[in-house]
């Protein structure tokens, strides 16, 4: 079977999606994940979008050792020199360059015509090749330009050398046929095509983006781009684990298979779930909670009968265990630690003990703790954003004939503890005006959404926040049994992640004066 490269841009396309803001050390965490799950290569930012942007890239950039390590840029010498600098220290660089080329784009956003989009998109290709010998360019909005047009553009970058031609259906307008029909017309149009790669990118506007990537690979594609659990601007991406998926599953049918750890999936989708704040629905194709999952009567029979009667893949080759160790607060450091092994997890001792401090903690508060419980608590981050405040009581009083009030303890600057009470028109307005009271903060709330993590009465809820302050924004995770003491810690996280951006943002701002 012939391989199909996968190229994710979770950290940067993915990134693009409203309301996500990952910060460094959120990037290395899901980049380390992306390297165990197998993918070919990385697309980890546009670097000329901001400094902080840039130094991300290049954290990712030196950290990474399997994948090649790619920065998007424009076709602007500017970018390109920023992705040169981004991209120091990879041991196997490449630059992603792009132009629009569809007639809207060319008349409204460029305003360029023809010969001029061809020539910018010649001399930038030139200019990057001076710097990597690795380089892909992609079509904007290609799904919308003329064939013949496409082809002569392609044509040009197959002769300055480029390794990738990516063909991007840049607003997921077009159908399977439609998109298909494309690679096929550039294989047979092309001179000299099989020296490049050609790449699918597909966006989910129409909720064609995994059909759409698959007819490109039955047209001849090498390459697929898309972001885990299909997260992206708009609609999203083409779900990277579906394409791997039903390469998988069907493979007699498409003839081509990645070279993914596809029993990584389940782990590299909660990441990114967690560490962005998407939530995955439940009906999520792979990935989902259900995906696995049988409640009618006539489906159950036949599950017990044999799996195959309503499984087409199990949940085992994805990285899910069918079989549940639940563990609570009498287990000991032993047991738990035999749990973490075979959750994936091999800590050193001292990031053990402050795991399982945090485990028997949350063992007192319920009376069952599941893989799911685990999962989520390894999964949080700890220390990725300083503390500048923290949670160190709350107390909330709430009658329906009274007025919620909230009495908070904060451990912040000065040294000593910090005390606010303060209404509100319910239990977690009344939090938030108490935290804001004691820190002195004026902060909008963009957004708040709460998850269960687990399931039962006792389960872990997980509270998801957007603060900003002006132009900054940032978002907050708090994970607890007790939703209120959750929506603390979420706004506190937000808060202290808004302050420091705010710091950096004026430091930039001042060196600019």
């Amino acid at each position: 079977m012939r391989k199909i490269y996968i190229f994710d841009t979770t950290l940067r396309d993915g990134e693009q999606s409203p309301g996500v803001n990952l910060n460094t050390q959120e990037k290395l965490e899901i980049a380390y994940q992306l390297e165990k799950l197998g993918i070919d290569r990385m697309e980890a930012g546009f670097p000329a979008a901001s400094p902080g942007d840039l130094a991300a890239v290049n954290a990712v950039a030196r950290a990474v050792k399997n994948v090649t390590v790619i920065g998007l840029s424009r076709s602007r010498e500017s970018d390109i020199d920023a992705v040169k600098e981004a991209l120091q220290g990879a041991q196997d660089p490449c630059i992603h360059l792009f132009l629009a080329t569809s007639p809207i784009h060319r008349q409204h956003k460029l305003r360029m015509d023809k010969g001029q989009v061809l020539e910018t998109a010649q001399a930038a290709i030139r200019y990057a090749k001076k710097y990597f010998s690795k380089l892909e360019f992609s079509l904007e909005d290609a799904g919308r330009t003329e064939l013949d047009f496409m082809a002569e553009v392609v044509g040009m970058a197959v002769r300055e050398g480029a390794s990738v031609v990516n063909i991007p259906d840049t607003v997921g307008y077009l159908n399977p046929s439609e998109y298909g029909a494309i690679f096929k017309y550039l294989k047979e149009n092309v001179p000299d095509i099989d020296r490049v790669q050609l790449s699918a990118h597909c966006h989910n506007d129409l909720g064609m983006a995994t059909a759409n990537t698959l007819a490109a690979i039955q047209n001849g594609a090498d390459q697929i781009e898309g972001t885990i659990n299909g997260i992206g601007e708009r609609a999203g991406n083409t779900a990277i684990e579906e394409v791997a998926m039903a390469l998988e599953t069907r493979s007699n049918f498409f003839g081509a298979k990645t070279s993914l750890v596809l029993s990584e999936i389940s782990r590299t989708s909660r990441l990114v779930s967690k560490l962005t704040g998407m939530v995955v629905p439940g009906n999520k194709a792979i990935v989902g909670a259900n995906a696995f999952a049988h409640e009618s009567g006539i489906h159950q029979d036949g599950m017990l009968k044999e799996k195959t009667t309503y499984e087409i893949m199990t949940p085992e080759t994805i990285g899910l265990k069918e079989s549940k160790l639940v563990l609570g607060k009498h287990s000991g450091r032993h047991a738990f630690r035999d749990k973490l092994t075979d959750l994936g997890y091999d800590l050193p001792d001292d990031v053990l003990n402050a795991a399982f401090s945090r485990f028997k903690d949350l063992a007192d508060r319920k009376k069952e703790v599941s893989d799911e419980d685990i999962l989520a608590l390894m999964e949080e981050r700890l220390g990725v954003t300083p503390e500048i405040y923290s949670l160190r009581t709350l107390y909330v009083t709430y009658g329906n004939e009274a007025t919620p009030t909230a009495k908070l303890i904060l451990n912040g600057p000065p040294e000593e503890p910090i005390v606010a009470v303060a209404e509100g028109n319910g239990s977690v307005d009344a939090i938030y005006n108490a935290i804001d009271q004691a820190t002195r903060e004026e902060v909008k709330l963009d957004d708040y959404s709460i998850k269960s993590v687990t399931q039962g009465k006792d389960a872990q809820g997980e509270v998801h926040v957007i603060l900003s302050q002006g132009i900054v924004a940032a978002a907050g995770r708090g994970l607890s049994t007790d939703i209120l003491e959750a929506s603390a810690r979420a706004y506190l996280d937000a808060l202290n992640k808004l302050i420091e951006k705010r710091k950096t943002y004026t430091k930039r701002e001042n060196a600019h004066l």
